[in-house]
């Protein structure tokens, strides 16, 4: 087992350590907040263990992190903003090297924590809604004119839904290694039937029409922090997932995680439904920010995003479910199949309402 004592002295850290605790509720990567006292001034700093059974290439993912930080921060100055608060300022170690290896071979890198701020988990309002999506808004409006293509793509074809259909879906359907098929027919059926909507994003960059973007791929609620005192969004969070992609990849999931009426794992299918009124305060904080640097192909396909982004998580839960549940974390021998099943009932109730959708959008 590491010496935690021996990573922080890696980093360049001011001040006597005077404690050390694990932090946050994060299932990946193993956080600590570690608090030092530099003549009499507090300073909080956050140590992270980076799993890298799941980040493979630490080198690409820190790369990302450090480039699309650092032109934040400049952004952030230009906008007369707060690059301390705004954005995470991440600390190189003391050979200027943007983490640290351990002698077991873990990797570990630090940031400043934010002070004076908080988090939520759930989508509790409207309110709470519209105000991560202005966060996440002003991280496409900042990052707009990021030179995309020069970031690692660290987890490749992540939302090309039409490649995860031909190379992940079909070939679990046609193995049936777990012999669970028969079982799930109409879940299987109900994707097939929608195979054109999988390509028609990606088509779309193939024609031009779709710019690259920084995406942050990772766009729920609890990876925004808001100020303490104001309840403002102040910053977005947990950037390993930060790679070229499209915009409407972010809005989507936002939207699919944000504004179902349940949650993703609710069995009574019934109650699963799109939330309008979430969809219309998320779509106007997000476009309050970042719409002006939009493109009109980008505007018309944001409903259609929502829908895409959750048959592409449906999809992917009915296929781990096929492939014996090797993917995502279960509770019980069905769980994927009802996070499926609930994700396919979400994506039909948006299609029942889609030109209501797309009248909310066009009305922004």
């Amino acid at each position: 087992m590491d010496d935690l004592k021996n990573i922080l002295d890696e980093f360049s850290f001011k001040g006597e350590l005077k404690r050390c605790e694990a932090f946050g509720s994060g299932h990946i990567n193993m956080t600590y907040i570690v608090t030092y006292n530099d003549n009499n001034s507090i300073s909080h700093y956050i140590v992270q263990k980076v799993n890298t059974n799941v980040f493979k290439n630490i080198d690409a993912l820190m790369e990302n992190i450090f480039a699309v930080t650092s032109f934040l921060r400049e952004k952030i100055k230009l906008n007369s903003g707060d690059p301390e608060r705004e954005t995470l300022n991440f600390i190189k170690t003391k050979d200027g090297a943007k983490y640290c290896k351990s002698a077991d071979g873990n990797c570990y890198r630090a940031y400043r924590f934010v002070d004076r701020s908080k988090s939520y988990d759930s989508v509790d309002s409207a309110e709470l809604f519209k105000k991560s999506a202005v966060a996440f808004g002003r991280f496409q409006k900042y990052l707009s004119d990021f030179p995309a293509e020069t970031l690692h793509e660290t987890i490749p074809n992540f939302h090309n839904t039409i490649w995860r259909f031909e190379n992940e879906f079909i070939p679990a359907v046609q193995s049936d290694i777990k012999g669970r098929a028969k079982s799930c027919s109409r879940e299987i059926d109900f994707v097939m039937k929608r195979k054109e909507d999988c390509s028609l994003l990606v088509n779309l960059i193939k024609q031009g029409k779709l710019p690259i973007r920084v995406t942050h791929n990772d766009t729920k609620l609890n990876n925004v922090i808001f100020d303490e005192d104001s309840d403002d969004a102040i910053c977005v969070i947990d950037l390993d997932t930060v790679m070229p992609g499209l915009a409407l990849y972010d809005f989507g999931d936002s939207i699919r995680f944000g504004a179902n009426t349940c949650a993703e794992d609710e069995p009574d299918t019934s109650k699963v439904k799109i939330n309008l009124d979430y969809f219309k305060a998320y779509a106007a904080g997000f476009l309050s920010e970042a719409g002006d640097s939009f493109n009109a192909y980008e505007i018309e396909n944001l409903a259609f995003s929502a829908k895409l982004m959750t048959l592409e998580c449906g999809m992917r839960f009915l296929t781990d479910y096929l492939n014996g549940d090797t993917y995502f974390r279960t509770d019980y021998p069905e769980h994927n199949l009802v996070r499926a099943r609930n994700q396919f009932a979400l994506v039909a109730d948006m299609e029942s309402h889609m030109e209501e959708m797309k009248n909310i959008i066009s009305t922004l």
